[in-house]
């Protein structure tokens, strides 16, 4: 395997965006954001006491469907989440980093004589269909992300009541990502799952054969729920930077807590513009694997060339 990918990977909310990717969804509806995520986080809870253990990062999905199946959000579906995913208001610099990222290596003759470049992938706990439809899904090469299904596949079993249909809003969940298993999204993009159908992200590879080592990748993120992938890839040699919003002092001291506890590289104010520090970081990390991979590159291939054979030089006779 080629081994000459360098993945940047993407946390979302509080990430590329100052809030959550939902606040589109309220605002359509007429539905104030607090109310909404006050009773989310009231369930684990309100569920603990029957008896019945929710996961804390995913059960806001399970009462997005309630929501939809109750009216409060009448008709959302998959088409208009994406529609949606419009309105997502982004941190200064986004998207325009992710192109930065990639022209640094692509217009570079020394990195692409290897075929080095750039892959930029999003793993969140929030909505793919927003993300396909915000203004980052033409730079990104994949997403991991929540999923509904609208409507399910009916039993072929023998049906026991009368099934009532209504228009097909969000019925199920489809696909979940939480805070741990986005170390299974690294570990899928690690060995190259999303580009070959026959890897199984459990199979047995040998390091060489993976598509993207650990230490050709580079995390952003914004803070504690991320910590199982900070620490993935700081044990694998991948790099880490966690970012913080503008002014506020909790986030800055929390970021800072991670750094110190060696679980981040680095991290700097949500502004991804030109000349910022998260610009200057992560541009000049890409640029940091990039060397390294072609020099690994240009000494394989130094090794592998034999010397061509020349004339040989009689020696004179000493008299």
């Amino acid at each position: 395997m080629e081994q000459n990918t360098i993945a940047v990977i993407w946390d979302f909310d509080k990430t590329l965006i100052p809030g959550y990717m939902q606040e589109p969804i309220f605002s359509k509806f007429g539905i104030d954001a607090n109310d909404f995520w006050n009773e989310v986080n009231s369930l684990p809870q309100r569920y603990a006491e029957l008896g019945i253990r929710v996961n804390n990062d995913t059960i806001y999905l399970n009462h997005m469907i309630t929501c939809a199946n109750q009216g409060i959000f009448p008709e959302l579906d998959n088409e208009l989440l994406k529609k949606l995913g419009k309105d997502i208001e982004f941190y200064e610099g986004v998207p325009e980093i992710f192109q930065a990222l990639k022209d640094i290596i692509r217009n570079d003759d020394k990195y692409t004589k290897f075929g080095i470049h750039v892959e930029h992938y999003i793993v969140s706990t929030g909505l793919t269909a927003m993300i396909k439809g915000s203004k980052v899904n033409n730079f990104v090469d994949g997403i991991w992300g929540c999923e509904f299904i609208e409507t399910p596949f009916r039993s072929n079993l023998e049906t026991r009541v009368d099934e009532v249909r209504k228009k097909d809003v969000i019925h199920q969940t489809g696909y979940i990502i939480d805070n741990t298993s986005k170390t299974r999204a690294i570990f899928e993009i690690n060995k190259g799952v999303n580009k070959f159908e026959y890897i199984d992200v459990n199979s047995r590879m040998d390091k060489d054969d993976r598509r993207v080592p650990f230490e050709n990748m580079v995390y952003i993120a914004d803070g504690p729920s991320d910590v199982p992938v900070f620490s993935l890839l700081q044990q694998y040699g991948g790099k880490t930077f966690a970012v913080y919003p503008k002014g506020n002092i909790e986030a800055f001291n929390q970021v800072d807590g991670l750094r110190r506890d060696g679980r981040i590289d680095m991290f700097a104010e949500a502004d991804y513009s030109e000349g910022t520090m998260a610009y200057m970081w992560l541009t000049q990390s890409v640029l940091d694997i990039a060397d390294r991979i072609y020099n690994s590159h240009d000494e394989q291939l130094k090794s592998r060339v034999k010397t061509p054979p020349r004339h040989l030089i009689p020696r004179l006779k000493e008299r």
